[in-house]
């Protein structure tokens, strides 16, 4: 039986049954932003409410709220009497913007987070081997050159290599920070859908991660700075050339 709990009109409501709805929006959005990450659904695409409920099985509501849920990402507008379409590219002033966003609020993040090195040094070891991980295992799935049928080891990949940067940003000890770079997580994501998916930059990046790690060790705060900063100008030059 479904426990139930008391609302405070002095109703009741079946919390499995919410419980149950909102993982179900949860997994419909994840199978969405699959789409939209993998290339199945490339930018200037129309998305239909009710082609998508018969691809996932389920009933159009859940695809509603999670295309609702996207919208506000940017990952996908609204167009009147038309439906959902997935964003286009991002431009290069678009671009240009994103990086210059993040360069500000991440080199902030390191020379905040410098001084709390002692306890975030055995965090972000863990993130770049996670990171290192995620990387081995994309060589590995498309080695071969072939494609996977899934998007699933980039995404790990992905979701690695965006958590490097959140565990410097938290260990800055400012919430609004934080709040403002997980915000960006979908803009990042969008990101994804402007590069190429065939080329990859992961020994690269890789690389950078190491040199912002080895800054840590060292407590040099001026190479804290450089380190980053580098590695974003990198980042966004690289994404200038696939885009």
């Amino acid at each position: 039986m479904n426990k139930r709990e008391t609302t405070s009109t002095g109703g009741s409501t079946t919390k499995g049954t919410v419980v149950a709805r909102r993982a179900l929006r949860d997994g419909v959005y994840d199978a969405i932003l699959e789409k939209l990450l993998d290339g199945s659904a490339p930018p200037g695409s129309s998305l239909g409410i009710d082609s998508l409920a018969r691809e996932l099985a389920v009933s159009p509501t859940p695809v509603r709220e999670a295309l609702v849920q996207l919208e506000h990402t940017g990952l996908v507008s609204r167009v009147a009497l038309k439906g959902y379409r997935v964003a286009p590219p991002m431009t290069p002033e678009q671009l240009e913007e994103l990086f210059d966003m993040r360069t500000i609020l991440e080199v902030a993040a390191v020379e905040r987070a410098a001084g709390r090195s002692d306890d975030l040094l055995p965090e972000l070891r863990v993130a770049h081997a996670q990171h290192v991980l995620a990387a081995h295992k994309v060589r590995e799935v498309r080695g071969a050159g072939e494609t996977p049928p899934d998007f699933a080891d980039l995404r790990e990949y992905f979701a690695a290599d965006w958590e490097f940067h959140l565990t410097i940003i938290r260990a800055a000890g400012n919430r609004f920070l934080t709040q403002s770079a997980e915000s960006l997580s979908a803009h990042v994501h969008r990101l994804r859908q402007t590069v190429q998916h065939g080329t990859m930059d992961m020994d690269q990046a890789i690389a950078e991660h190491t040199a912002i790690l080895a800054a840590f060790e060292s407590g040099d705060p001026e190479a804290l700075r450089a380190t980053m900063r580098s590695h974003l100008e990198a980042v966004a030059r690289r994404a200038s050339v696939e885009g």
